[in-house]
Parts: C-alpha cells; structure tokens; sequence
C-alpha cells in the first residue's frame, strides 16, 4: 500500500468523485448524487464523533481497517434506527467511492476488494409498509409553534411533504420557480428519481400556510432560492436531511404526549408513504395513484395511463385532513473548521 496516502488526498478524490465523475462521466442525476454526498458524510461523522479522528487525519488507507466501515453500519442500525435497506443502499455508495478510487490509484484496490467481502444485510421483502393514521399525522402536524420563525418553517415542510408526498430529496430540491401560485390550481413541480419530473396539484390549506412562510422567509422573491434552506456564511443554503430529520422525530415526540398511534419510529419517508395509503383508501385507484407518487419502475409506469391533473385534484382533495393553523399568528422578524471543509470539497 503507497505511503503517501493523507486526508487532502482523500478529499480531493471524494471532491472529483462528487463534482465531477458522477455529473460528467456518469450523467447521474443531482439526487442520486446528493444520496452519495450525504452517506460520505455520515461516514465522516462517525469517524470524527465516535472514533475520535480530527477530520484532517482522516486518509484513505484509514479505510484499510475494514472495522472503521462495518462498524458505521453497525452505527447506522443501533444509533439512528435505519432499516437493512438503508443500510445496504449507504454500503453501495461507499463501495462506488471506493471503486472511484481504486480505478484512479490501482494501489487502493484492496480497500474497495475488502468493501466487497462486507455481505448486504437481508431485507424482509414481506414486511408490511408502515404509515401513520390520519389522527397521528393531526398530532404531529399540530406540535409546531407556529408563532416562531423554525416553527414555521416545520409546519410547512412537513404539510408540504404530506400534502405532495414528496420524496425528502425531492422537498430539499424544491427551488421559488418551482411552486405555481395560482388560485385556482396551484401546484409544486419536483424532480423525481431518474430525472423524472412531475407537477403536483396542492390543496388550499397547504398555500395558506405557504404564504405565510413566504412572508417571513422569502420577502426579497428570487426564483433560484430553495424553498427551504439554511443561512451559512451569510448565504441562502439547500438544508440537510438531517436537520428534516432531527425536527421530524422532535415532533414525534412531543405528539406520542397527545396521541398513542405515533409509530415507533418517524421518518420523512413515513409523510410520502402515508398520503399514498390515506389516498388509495379513500379510493385513488393504483394506476392513478402511481402516476401521483412518481413511480420510475419500468414494469409499474409502462401499464399505467396518463393521469389528467385534476383527476388528481379530486382524489387528493377527498383524502385532505384539516391543516388548518391560526393565520393571525404573528411572524418574528428575521435575525439575521470542519464545516468548511467539507463545503470546499463538494460534501456540502
């Protein structure tokens, strides 16, 4: 193995890797490239929070000890609750690096051979999706304090993911231009898995709530703004899924206070899988319903027609809860290392 492997070493691979194989050699789309850049830095969390490592330190041959990889996976089980599938999709992006960076220095081939030796954990394909009820998603939808700034923010992301059934990655790329603000048949347009774009009508509740996030987080109207995004550096960034994450499992947990059908575990995929269920049981029929939820499977998309949008708006609208907030809630005005790192080698 070379001895001159060091961290910048590292990063440069991970920021060609990111920047430009994946975009210009492989033509892989932005969401497939952001699920790479957000298992790179899980992996990078948990070598400097749980093994102790200065994020410079971190080299490639740190990889050598298969250990470091198949005890994130254990970390990624008993800490953060993920599913096998999960699991063996952040294995398969480690292991695509790695190939990466093996194919550009032969001598690291042994890293990426030993990547393969790790087995993908079994997934029960029987194992029954799990959505919330309509009462749950009331409760949870109801735990934003409203009268912040974040609650806000929350309240409205997590409506919208309902409302759209978007897929988190799907949200996160949500720009201005994409949200349509027309009274009569408003809609959001989303870039979905395979590039595959679709335009998704939005009930009146959910817009009620937008124009009052708009109101305090997009007062100077720029069509290539995020819709949600965090300030870094003075600059309007894409927010993480983790930060959706971290907020998503706190209202869980304030909702299980005031409602006992809250599932065990929450996560923002549980938004799209339960308006897909409360839709098909208030009688979306599954062609449609496909055709709503995006579906790229080729043997699922090729048996399915064309949906008219507002057969879409029907249906939606006899599956919508009450998303009502109080709309005289006051607004607060805006406030106006390692980080930065990651944001120079594309992780962010």
């Amino acid at each position: 193995m070379k001895n001159r492997s060091t961290s910048l070493e590292f990063f440069e691979y991970v920021r060609k890797y990111l920047t430009e194989f994946m975009p210009r050699h492989r033509n892989l789309s932005e969401n497939t490239i952001q699920a790479n850049r957000d298992t790179l830095n899980l992996l990078l969390d948990y070598c400097v929070n749980q093994l102790g490592y200065s994020l410079l330190k971190i080299e490639v041959n740190t990889f050598l000890d298969i250990g470091v990889i198949t005890g994130f996976l254990d970390w990624l089980q008993t800490e953060r609750k993920c599913r096998n599938a999960t699991i063996n999709q952040r294995l398969s992006c480690i292991r695509s690096v790695f190939k990466y960076i093996a194919y550009e220095e032969i001598t690291y081939t042994s890293i990426y051979g030993r990547l393969l030796a790790i087995p993908q954990r079994k997934v029960d394909k029987n194992k029954t999706i799990e959505f919330m009820s309509e009462d749950a998603l009331k409760a949870i939808l109801s735990c934003p304090n409203t009268k912040s700034k974040k609650g806000l923010r929350d309240c409205f992301y997590m409506s919208l993911m309902y409302d759209s059934a978007a897929r988190n990655s799907e949200m996160l790329s949500i720009k201005m231009k994409n949200v349509t603000d027309n009274k009569i048949a408003p809609y959001v347009f989303v870039n979905g898995k395979g590039r595959k774009k679709r335009s998704i009508p939005l009930m009146q509740k959910t817009m009620d709530i937008y124009h009052l996030y708009v109101r305090g987080f997009h007062r100077n109207y720029n069509p290539d703004d995020y819709l949600f995004y965090v300030i870094h550096h003075g600059q309007k960034m894409k927010m993480s899924t983790d930060n959706v994450a971290k907020f998503i499992n706190k209202y869980a947990e304030q909702a299980r206070l005031i409602c006992s059908n809250i599932p065990d575990k929450v996560h923002p995929h549980m938004f799209r899988r339960s308006r897909a269920m409360h839709l098909y049981r208030n009688g979306m029929p599954l062609p449609l319903l496909s055709e709503f939820l995006g579906h790229e499977d080729p043997e699922t998309t090729l048996i399915y027609a064309s949906a008219d949008t507002e057969m879409k708006r029907r249906a939606i609208e006899k599956a919508t809860i009450n998303l009502d907030i109080d709309k005289e809630k006051a607004i607060p005005i805006w406030k106006d290392d390692d980080e930065m790192i990651r944001r120079l080698y594309g992780l962010k």
